[in-house]
């Protein structure tokens, strides 16, 4: 089981990184918020947990042992897999989760894309009682669209309407609510980059839910 990694963060994509550990490059999904905290060709340390199903290895990386214990309570909810889970980290930090757990506020909780009435409701009834030893936010007022992506600016409109319209469908929101968002940001930043695009994105969609 690889629980951490240390190394030198030579990639950094929409949706995960790779961080060089002894000459061996580890990819990893992470949320916007893991990924903002990383920078291209400077070290760092990600807490991961990994995933076996069936054939299929997944590595998800955490900036925080918050953020990968959520991870590791979210994954525990019968029906929810390691792609909801990870959304949940994109839209809300550990302690907004814990929050909408202990005041059964379903409806906050399907802000994130693949959780409906049934499954916000399982969560609060499977975690109602694990949550306690998240912390609340010190920032009431923080976004719950997290922080953008640590990923390279400057790229052109079109490119970046793109990239960050696949981020947002691989995070699992429907393409035409991705692309909507995406345009609507678009036109009122032209000039913003994939960060930009993405942290506003998610922010105007967890906003109409």
């Amino acid at each position: 089981m690889i629980a951490s990694l240390r190394g030198t963060v030579i990639d950094i994509s929409l949706t995960g990184a790779v961080v060089e550990c002894a000459g061996v490059g580890y990819g990893f999904l992470a949320s916007p918020r893991t990924l903002s905290t990383l920078v291209r060709g400077e070290e760092a340390m990600v807490l991961t947990s990994m995933v076996v199903r069936d054939s299929d290895i997944q590595l998800f990386g955490f900036s925080s042992a918050e953020s990968r214990e959520m991870f590791h309570l979210l994954r525990g909810v019968s029906g929810l897999g390691p792609k909801i889970a990870l959304a949940v980290d994109s839209v809300f930090s550990p302690a907004e989760v814990a929050r909408a757990i202990r005041e059964k506020d379903a409806r906050s909780l399907q802000r994130v894309p693949g959780v409906g009435k049934r499954m916000a409701d399982r969560m609060i009834v499977d975690l109602q009682d694990k949550v306690a030893a998240f912390a609340e936010p010190a920032d009431v007022g923080e976004s719950v669209a997290g922080e953008a992506a640590g990923v390279a600016a400057a790229a052109p409109s079109g490119a970046v309407a793109q990239q960050v319209t696949e981020a947002l469908v691989s995070l699992g929101f429907p393409e035409k609510t991705a692309t909507s968002a995406v345009e609507a940001v678009l036109a009122e930043h032209p000039e913003a980059d994939t960060s930009d695009a993405l942290r506003e994105s998610l922010s105007r969609i967890g906003g109409a839910r």
